[in-house]
């Protein structure tokens, strides 16, 4: 496998139009999770990727099994949990960290979240090029934040250890959850962290640079910086690298970390350069940002590297809307012979 993920995914059910969800009348499945979004991105690219996780023994897992599997993810490290539901959750058509925006979870004593160094297939998360995880799970219980200190241990059978650092902070009840992601992201290869989150979470003022200061010990840390672009440190390139982001069309944020992580550790798979590996970043998150769901088809392969070879200038003067992946892909069809 290229990535092993392991984490909860749930059922998610979509407004069938704007509103408060008191006065919805109906909604559209679907399913979301950090890490088998980012999953599913890199399926679609042609990365072999295996998700390891844990569902009820429901339709509803039945469900999330079936589709996650039918993007091309290998989910036979999935068990099912006869004594615990599937997490599922219900979300408004507004924007998150917006007025308009409500999410009711339905989440507390999932078969996911029980997940234990017990009960979950390490074997099988650590057979891969790169494990990615996030902070997400480690918030999940007490079980699930022991699970994640063992896989980011230091061993002869790790990985490359890929951590987002997904701050959420109305899942840490008890207050450890500053502390429990800064010691897992010190202990991880690769992170990835909005420049937002580590101001909440950490108090960090100063830019990409004083996060950096705080987190000097991965090999590649990523500073997202919103519309503004992404920033890249490593210890060859100490300064940092930044990249600029795209400017697109926005239809729904969700899922939009999920898809840069995705385009920059497929990037990093091909051994691509950094500058590289941020702009096909911000391409896949490009695509998740013009759609309303959490997931959404990546740019082809061809058509990505086109575009994240631009000069700086062409790259500046981008501009995507709704649809743009879809578009490449059917020219490219109809000039094939």
């Amino acid at each position: 496998m290229d990535v092993a993920a392991l984490g909860e995914s749930m059922v998610t059910f979509l407004p069938g139009r704007p509103g408060r969800l008191a006065d919805v009348p109906s909604f559209d499945r679907a399913i979301g999770g950090a890490e088998s979004n980012v999953l599913c991105a890199l399926a679609a690219r042609g990365h072999p990727v295996r998700w390891v996780s844990r569902v009820g023994a429901d339709g509803f897992g039945d469900h999330l099994v079936e589709r996650i599997a039918g993007h091309g993810v290998d989910v036979t490290a999935v068990r099912r949990d006869p004594g615990r539901p599937t997490g599922v959750y219900f979300r408004t058509a507004g924007e998150r960290g917006t007025g308009a925006h409500e999410v009711a979870y339905y989440r507390a004593g999932s078969a996911a979240s029980a997940m234990s160094v017990r009960n979950v297939d390490l074997a099988a998360a650590r057979a891969a090029r790169v494990l990615h995880l996030s902070g997400i799970t480690a918030a999940l219980s007490r079980d699930c934040r022991e699970l994640l200190y063992e896989l980011t241990a230091p061993g002869l059978d790790r990985p490359l250890v890929s951590f987002d650092v997904n701050h959420r902070p109305g899942l840490w009840r008890d207050g450890d959850g500053a502390r429990v992601l800064l010691e897992l992201a010190r202990r991880a290869d690769l992170v990835f962290v909005g420049e937002d989150e580590a101001g909440h979470a950490w108090g960090v003022t100063g830019g990409p640079a004083a996060v950096r200061r705080l987190l000097p010990e991965p090999h590649l840390l990523v500073v997202k910086e919103g519309a503004r672009g992404a920033t890249a440190f490593t210890r060859v390139h100490p300064e940092g690298t930044f990249q600029p982001a795209l400017r697109t069309d926005v239809v729904a944020t969700t899922g939009a970390g999920d898809a840069f992580a995705a385009g920059f550790l497929s990037a990093t798979l091909r051994g691509l350069a950094l500058r590289a590996r941020l702009r096909h970043g911000h391409l896949f998150a490009a695509a998740a940002l013009t759609v309303p769901g959490d997931l959404a088809a990546p740019p082809a392969r061809d058509h990505a590297d086109r575009l994240a070879a631009l000069d700086d200038g062409a790259w500046g003067r981008l501009r995507l809307g709704p649809g743009w992946t879809q578009a490449e892909q059917a020219e490219e069809e109809a000039n094939t012979p």
